[in-house]
């Protein structure tokens, strides 16, 4: 049964909604190396990124260290904000804040969180994959069975630990959570 690590990005230099594609602080470049000694000796054979530039970011020490490249994959990558949406901040805590049946929740984003564990249950090697917070609670709620989109607040480079078995996720462990307020 292979063992999933969804890594959260680290530090971005902007925050979520005020750049497009922001890369990582200079706090991020130091958390991105300290995954990549986590990960020295770990076995993993697959390692997957968002397209994103703090995931790429971040995956990219791992990668080097591990001598493989990282395949991108956009069903890890972050939620999908939709086209009328032109305040993204109050949209995601709005989200964050609910579940994912709720009536105002869009049916594209239930379609993204179906898709986010599709990828993960067709994966039959330890892989570490390089992720957003959503994405990662999107992740964590199918694998637990809850409805809430926010289960836990995994912090800037946290890992947390998941295992695929006969099309069922399992939590192993959950990653060091931050301080988000979802207000």
């Amino acid at each position: 049964m292979p063992k999933l690590y969804l890594v959260r990005h680290g530090e971005p230099a902007a925050l979520w909604g005020a750049h497009p594609d922001p890369g990582l602080s200079e706090l991020g470049h130091h958390q991105s190396e300290l995954v990549a000694e986590k990960f020295a000796g770990n076995g993993a054979q697959g390692l997957i990124t968002s397209p994103l530039a703090r995931c790429r970011e971040t995956a990219g020490p791992t990668a080097a260290r591990l001598g493989k490249a990282a395949t991108i994959n956009r069903a890890v990558a972050e939620i999908p904000v939709p086209s009328h949406v032109t305040d993204h901040r109050p949209w995601l805590m709005s989200v964050m804040g609910g579940k994912w049946s709720d009536h105002h929740v869009d049916p594209d984003l239930r379609i993204w969180r179906a898709g986010v564990g599709e990828v993960l249950l067709a994966l039959n090697e330890d892989t570490i994959i390089f992720s957003h917070f959503v994405a990662i609670n999107a992740a964590v709620s199918l694998a637990m069975g809850v409805d809430e989109v926010t289960v836990f607040k995994p912090g800037h480079a946290s890992v947390t630990i998941l295992e695929a078995q006969n099309g069922v996720l399992r939590v192993v462990e959950l990653g060091a959570e931050a301080a988000i307020a979802l207000a």
